[in-house]
């Protein structure tokens, strides 16, 4: 008798536990699926939504936030101010992924600071220096164009030869999203950025965001290759956002259509920050009211000369 209630113990245990089994996989079942749907939505962005940018190429696209996608504009300003190739883009881009997820952060492993996780204690420059974005670009660029077929050969081995991480590989998860967004903004691409935009808050006046252009493009200021001015939005934009009072801030390129579309689309990435309501070059024109099908490439307008971009910036 007691050796059969045993059994029957025994059953009734292995019983529970399957029953209990199945749930328990079921629910490690949909925790993995939903950790994998976090770290997807945190590398790759959440769907079509307010305040990201978008640039495709390549069989694919990637989204990113606007403040991401405008640290991105400026790594790639730098790289098209000194005249380095796209490939210097799309290293650095991928890099700065990796190393800060493109943001400006003031702390890292050890001594590492900003963008690329430099650090003061191996040459890189102070940390006042280091949190200067363009300043610390710049040093990246420096460092990389010392490496011999830097233009041809494999990005993550030479992002591995500037920064001499101890994640050596790790640069290649993100060669595929530097080189789409190097292509769109060194101008590569034509009109390939679009950002979707909640409504204007605070703005930046038009000569400060003129001013902006002088800083991220001194050596083509300088050179002539471009200059910006202000203007009428009416006179200078092919079309004018219904009820929007802007001021047009003038960027000349002349004939260099790459330089254009460069510029264009570095305009666009920053059009969040800057309160930038619409970005035209060419004939084409990226408009910050437009919304769905609408907003997700540019559109065309009549007019647009090939020598100059037109931001309209918001009077507010």
């Amino acid at each position: 008798m007691a050796a059969r209630a045993r059994r029957r113990t025994r059953s009734r245990t292995r019983s529970v536990a399957r029953h209990l089994a199945v749930p328990l996989v079921m629910v490690l079942l949909f925790a993995g699926i939903a950790g994998g749907s976090f770290v997807a939505l945190q590398r790759y962005g959440s769907p079509a939504h307010e305040g990201t940018c978008v640039a495709t190429g390549l069989g694919t696209s990637h989204r990113y936030t606007t403040d991401r996608v405008s640290n991105a504009a400026l790594i790639s300003a730098v790289a098209v101010d000194r005249e380095l190739p796209p490939r210097a883009a799309s290293i650095a881009l991928a890099t700065a992924y990796q190393e800060s997820q493109l943001q400006n952060i003031d702390y890292g492993d050890r001594d590492s600071l900003g963008l690329f996780q430099q650090r003061p204690s191996q040459g890189w420059g102070t940390q006042e220096q280091i949190q200067d974005p363009i300043f610390s670009t710049n040093s990246f660029y420096d460092a990389l164009v010392r490496i011999p077929g830097y233009r041809s050969a494999d990005i993550n081995d030479v992002a591995q030869q500037v920064q001499r991480s101890g994640h050596p590989e790790a640069y290649r998860d993100h060669e595929t999203e530097g080189r789409l967004y190097a292509s769109a903004l060194t101008g590569q691409s034509g009109a390939n950025l679009v950002c979707t935009l909640d409504g204007v808050g605070a703005t930046v006046s038009p000569e400060q965001v003129r001013g902006e252009v002088e800083r991220q493009f001194p050596r083509a200021v300088e050179s002539g290759r471009l200059s910006a001015g202000l203007s009428a939005a009416s006179s200078a934009a092919p079309r004018r956002p219904e009820g929007a009072g802007a001021t047009a801030l003038v960027i000349e390129v002349g004939d260099d259509e790459t330089l254009g579309w460069a510029v264009a689309n570095w305009a666009v990435a920053r059009a969040a920050e800057d309160g930038v309501v619409q970005v035209s070059y060419q004939g084409r024109v990226w408009d910050r009211a437009l919304r769905g099908e609408e907003a997700e490439h540019w559109g065309m307008a009549d007019g647009g000369a090939a020598d100059h971009v037109v931001v309209l910036v918001s009077e507010g």
